[in-house]
């Protein structure tokens, strides 16, 4: 059947101030030399009559002018409004597609055309949306026209307005705050898009569509739902009640290039000699734990530490969202299923963590833990399963470790904290802390050692960390990576695979 052809301030003085309830007569006029009673006011400077700024003696605490102006600056960026208005091409695209999508709608069978391509969609629509210009006495040139038909295809097939901002690779999160304000991020900084929907109807039907293509749903019972793109990117989704603005959508997107950890060193992430002892970690099977805030690139190092494993190795990873891009032979993904309506069927990053042990891995990576999968994790460090890795949420290597305990303590678990301490202790090799700042730049700031339990207290030791020095004009940070020279605990553990004298020379 075919699916067409239907139709129907304060400065400080240089005087002491005098103690309480000690009363001094108020006297005016200059300090005489000699003089006991020093002046309570000082003289008037006839230039500030006149309307000059004051001028701040070196004694005097003012605040450097260059600083005083970027706060000044802030203010005045605040304030500004959060939207964009399209003009010129797009915004004549925009609207000639508003009269041509429900003239269009009545022509074409939407089951049917959901089984063609995007490329032989726009095939079959060539003609219909020039039967439909004609109708409406609307004519374009070949640019618009082209515009025109990309636009009706991923309104159809895709995901309407945010396949331009998927398509562009120097875009690395899409964050929708309802039908008319879109931010991307474009180098580590947000900005402002230009893309609108229709109404709250249009973006609910494209968060919806989303979803739905990885077997969850979100509507108001469900108003919270997390899901991925078929290119791996990672989508969350809240919908109102939840979401005062309207509906919702963060994209995380993955670069299309695999990322290693050559390319993070070249790129300024860490020093040639960190990249050196994190391969070796990787090779070595270190446990690794990843560290850091909300994008700050603990998905993007998981994924470049993977390639070390031998391909030999059974490895399996398990996630709410699986985004994970592993390059092995023999690796096998894991994904957490929600509850259904009826609030059953749900399997936890804990029920798999319980799975994968009888699965025979060499290697357990979870994406991220959060809860009482932690000690499970634990278990498989602790149980002959070298080389797990995974990641979490905190800002310092001395902090993960608290919140693992934390996250191990708030379980239904009866353990002893000195025995949680004691077996993460045992089972962490490495801490590697990542962190975006404040110029976009994402940075390995530490990689610091877990030796041991001296007491209540687990004890690590810094091989590396990065020392911020100064900011230059165009608001980049400077810094520099510094060893901290010392013998690596793990240098044994690195010696059964070859690799302690290239580990000890670039840890000293």
């Amino acid at each position: 059947m075919s699916a067409f052809g239907r139709r129907g301030g304060t400065t400080g003085g240089s005087g002491q101030r005098p103690s309480f309830g000690v009363a001094r007569p108020m006297q005016g006029g200059a300090l005489t030399p000699g003089s006991d009673n020093p002046s309570q006011f000082p003289p008037i400077d006839p230039g500030m009559l006149q309307g000059e700024a004051p001028s701040f003696d070196s004694n005097d605490a003012a605040p450097p002018t260059d600083q005083m102006a970027r706060l000044a600056s802030r203010v005045a960026a605040s304030a500004e409004s959060g939207s964009i208005k399209l003009e010129g091409f797009e915004a004549s695209v925009h609207k000639i597609k508003e009269q041509v999508l429900p003239r269009l709608l009545e022509r074409v069978d939407p089951e049917a055309a959901a089984t063609l391509s995007k490329d032989e969609l726009a095939e079959e629509f060539r003609p219909i949306i020039g039967e439909v210009l004609a109708d409406l006495k609307i004519t374009l040139n070949r640019r618009e026209q082209f515009a025109l038909e990309k636009v009706l295809v991923d309104e159809l097939l895709g995901l309407g307005p945010l396949e331009e901002l998927l398509c562009d690779p120097a875009i690395s999160d899409i964050m929708v705050n309802g039908p008319d304000q879109t931010y991307i991020e474009r180098k580590g900084k947000l900005e402002l898009s230009s893309i609108r929907f229709r109404d709250e109807e249009h973006l609910f039907q494209i968060a919806q569509r989303i979803v739905n293509k990885v077997g969850r749903r979100v509507d108001q019972t469900t108003p919270l739902a997390d899901a991925r793109l078929q290119d791996g990117s990672r989508v969350n989704v809240i919908v109102p009640p939840l979401s005062l603005r309207g509906t919702a959508i963060s994209i995380r997107k993955f670069s299309a290039k695999p990322i290693t950890l050559d390319i993070m060193a070249k790129g300024g992430s860490m020093s040639d000699r960190m990249a050196t002892a994190l391969k070796i970690a990787g090779a070595s099977r270190f446990n690794v734990i990843i560290s850091g805030g909300t994008g700050s690139g603990k998905t993007t190092m998981l994924n470049a530490l993977s390639k070390m494993i031998d391909p030999g190795e059974r490895v399996i990873t398990i996630e709410d969202a699986a985004e994970l891009r592993l390059q092995q032979p023999h690796w096998l993904p894991l994904e957490t299923r929600p509850p259904n309506l009826e609030g059953q069927g749900a399997i936890t990053i804990r029920d798999l963590v319980v799975n994968a042990l009888r699965m025979r891995p060499d290697r357990i990576i979870l994406g991220e833990i959060r809860g009482s999968e932690c000690f499970d994790m634990l278990a498989a460090m602790n149980t002959g399963h070298d080389g797990s890795m995974c990641t979490l949420h905190s800002n310092s290597p001395r902090e993960a470790l608290a919140r693992m305990e934390n996250m191990v303590m708030m379980s239904d678990i009866k353990v002893p904290k000195e025995a949680i301490s004691r077996q993460i202790a045992d089972s962490v090799d490495l801490i590697i802390q990542v962190k975006r700042l404040r110029d976009g730049s994402r940075r390995v700031t530490n990689i610091t050692e877990v030796i041991g339990m001296e007491g209540p207290v687990i004890v690590t030791q810094e091989l590396f960390k990065f020392e911020y020095l100064d900011e230059d004009a165009d608001g980049k940070i400077r810094g520099e990576y510094r060893s901290m020279g010392l013998r690596p605990y793990t240098l044994d553990k690195a010696k059964q695979f070859g690799f302690d004298q290239a580990f000890l020379e670039a840890c000293l």
